[in-house]
């Protein structure tokens, strides 16, 4: 009886743990206690997994890392990229578009440059070269420069005789012409000058006369590096009567426009009505814009034109040419100043 009581129980007990091993099973990747068996109160906690409970962990790569907190924030839902400096940049066609940090970023720069540069106020100038102020200051302040002495800077690109003559124009005598002279050194030192070529343009810059003069005395010195008359350019000119002829005949009744004429008139021997000159190194007005008393034509043009000549050689053509451009320049203010003078002295 006692064998068969033992027995019975025994087969509960299998009875017993079978039923248990049913109703609680493992479940894959979450961890839970299993009940205790045979009166064991140890928990067995299961160990997770990355597997899902239809596939194993072979099937499923691990998850992927997370980037950096930098590169996830390098993109956002608009498409933006940052460029590192607090800044951000749109792709639209191809062309990066800065974004508003930027604008302020380069606008505070600028800024800050600006105040670096010479102010307009802290500059004061007294027949000083632009260049000369660019090399010793800088760009910024020979800019300021050439504005306040008037000196126009659209024309920069432009040739030489772009700015002097007019294309598309008359090519005959007009009203007002201009003249200039190249002179060569005759006597013991070659001091003294003559007559060397004359050029003589219309009022549009175009040439009506241009002639080499045959010397009337021995020449000491051609002043080549000036002048550029050589030799060969005289020994085969024109006889001085005819050229002073043609050219007295020219200057009849015109306006006579030049710089520093009363050189050229004296080598030509010839006179001219003071009321029909118009000299560019005595008009008031021009010498008051370059501060200089007597002001080349070269400052002139530079300053007033923002053309270079006699950069080398001079040339009588170009030297006419720039005189004649300076006068059409002033042209209504200077003969209105010119008919006012004459109406005062007439009242008197």
């Amino acid at each position: 009886v006692l064998k068969q009581k033992a027995n019975s129980s025994n087969k509960s007990l299998s009875t017993c743990q079978t039923y248990t091993k049913k109703k609680h099973p493992l479940k894959v990747g979450n961890s839970q206690e299993v009940p205790a068996i045979n009166g064991n109160r140890n928990v067995v906690k299961a160990k997770p997994t990355n597997t899902m409970d239809n596939g194993s962990a072979k099937d499923n790569p691990p998850l992927a890392k997370p980037k950096s907190k930098r590169v996830a924030t390098d993109k956002n839902l608009n498409g933006a990229k940052s460029n590192g400096k607090g800044c951000k940049e749109k792709k639209k066609n191809g062309n990066i578009l800065m974004e508003k940090g930027d604008i302020k970023h380069k606008r505070r720069k600028a800024e800050e440059q600006a105040e670096q540069q010479p102010k307009e106020a802290e500059i004061w100038f007294d027949d000083v070269d632009p260049k000369d102020i660019e090399a010793a200051i800088g760009p910024e302040a020979a800019k300021i420069a050439r504005r306040n002495l008037g000196l126009e800077t659209g024309q920069s690109e432009q040739s030489v005789e772009q700015v002097l003559v007019k294309e598309k124009a008359s090519e005959g005598l007009t009203g007002a012409v201009a003249m200039d002279c190249e002179m060569v050194g005759v006597g013991p030192k070659g001091e003294d000058s003559i007559v060397a070529r004359v050029s003589i343009v219309n009022q549009f810059g175009k040439c009506i006369y241009d002639k080499y003069v045959k010397p009337t005395e021995e020449v000491t010195d051609h002043r080549t590096a000036v002048s550029g008359i050589r030799p060969e350019n005289i020994n085969t000119g024109e006889d001085f009567k005819t050229v002073q002829k043609e050219v007295a005949d020219i200057l009849n009744g015109r306006i006579l426009v030049g710089h520093a004429l009363r050189n050229d008139l004296k080598v030509l021997f010839l006179d001219h009505p003071k009321k029909k000159i118009r000299d560019t190194q005595k008009y008031k007005p021009f010498r008051q814009r370059v501060k200089n008393a007597r002001p080349s034509l070269k400052l002139l043009c530079e300053r007033l034109l923002n053309v270079q000549v006699q950069t080398s050689e001079h040339c009588s053509i170009q030297d006419a040419q720039a005189a004649m451009r300076l006068y059409t320049l002033e042209k209504k203010k200077w003969e209105a100043a010119v008919k006012n003078k004459s109406n005062n002295k007439n009242c008197k």
